[in-house]
């Protein structure tokens, strides 16, 4: 398949650098793909950025049919573009599909689609440290019809975003506030997949974490509330005893990217690396004992993110005296050198974009 181009005829300024925050501005350009039985994918296509005219009945609007990716393009040394293991994304976009009942694509075209599009918006890309373009494939349901089914058509699309940190904090220890009550996912549910409707169920516990005065939510396990499953929407890491510990993966927990790259940095930098369950009551034990040295979520969006405090049923405690911890900031400087280009590849995980 070809893929069209149109390009605009009013083109944005560019936002300040120091200002970008994340998802607030968009790129002058996206890409659209249109799915329905008789012709499968079909008119690949990049157009001018701009509004979606839905039909009131759209089947995403009311039965949550979506899923989307996150991911980024960074900056070289040299002014090259560089995206990290893209096609670890696409291929979970697919799982997704699986679970959502969305008919699959083709991996690699959907990756040459992104990367004209990201050539074509080089001009987008910040090149401040911690900054980058975010990338946002995303898949909804787009029949016309009432009814509880899988749709028959679907609307895949891609936009982009260039972003500072995600967080206000950077790279600063935030506070956490364990959520006893409401869950994230369960057995059997979407959990794995990257799910629309898995975040709006999330932002009432958000919110209320927020009230409480932390920056976001650790989430346990939907059977018996004991057991730690991710912190907000990322994968979550926590140094106990001279191990690495994060939960091991099952339906119910995303299998983040970047927790896949951190546990193959770690393994090769031969730390003691164990998935397995983890109950947040040894996570307490363990800081009353002294042998909670660190903890940090990991992900896209934030790369890797430090943990200071954790509240959990009028409990509060500071890890790692609220300062970010040795081994967290190795791995943020390695994955990030290794994703802008300034460190070396051992693991071929990064792609060069032609411009």
């Amino acid at each position: 398949m070809e893929i069209t181009l149109v390009k605009t005829t009013t083109p944005k300024p560019k936002p300040d650098p120091a200002k970008l925050g994340f998802g607030r501005f968009f790129t002058d350009h996206m890409f659209v793909w249109d799915y329905n039985p008789e012709q499968g994918w079909h008119d690949p296509r990049i157009v001018p950025y701009g509004p979606l005219e839905l039909d009131p009945a759209s089947a995403v609007l009311h039965y949550g049919q979506a899923v989307f990716e996150g991911m980024k393009a960074y900056r070289g040394p040299q002014g090259e573009v560089l995206l990290f293991r893209p096609e670890q994304n696409m291929a979970r976009l697919n799982r997704s599909n699986a679970r959502m009942s969305i008919p699959q694509f083709d991996e690699e075209f959907a990756l040459r689609a992104i990367k004209e599009l990201v050539a074509l918006e080089r001009e987008w890309i910040p090149t401040a440290p911690g900054t980058a373009l975010y990338i946002r494939p995303f898949i909804i349901a787009t029949d016309n019809v009432l009814g509880v089914r899988p749709s028959a058509t679907y609307r895949f699309m891609v936009i982009l975003s260039p972003v500072g940190a995600y967080y206000e904090e950077g790279l600063n220890p935030v506070s956490i506030y364990v959520e006893p009550h409401y869950v994230r996912a369960v057995r059997g549910g979407t959990g794995f997949a990257k799910a629309a409707g898995n975040y709006a169920g999330s932002l009432l516990a958000q919110k209320n974490a927020v009230a409480k005065g932390h920056s976001q939510v650790l989430w346990l396990d939907g059977i018996e509330r004991k057991y730690v499953e991710e912190v907000g929407a990322m994968n979550v890491f926590f140094s106990i005893g001279g191990q690495m510990v994060t939960p091991d993966l099952g339906d119910s927990i995303l299998p983040g990217v970047t927790r896949d790259s951190i546990l193959q940095l770690l393994r090769s930098w031969n730390v003691p690396t164990v998935e397995r369950r983890l109950s947040v009551e040894e996570i307490f034990q363990a800081h009353a004992e002294g042998t909670l040295v660190e903890a940090f979520g990991c992900g896209t969006a934030a790369v890797v993110s430090p943990i200071g405090r954790l509240e959990y049923q009028g409990r509060l405690i500071e890890i790692g005296g609220g300062k970010i911890g040795e081994l967290t900031q190795k791995l943020y400087d390695t994955l990030t050198g290794i994703q802008t280009g300034r460190l070396p590849d051992p693991f071929g995980w990064v792609v060069r974009v032609d411009v």
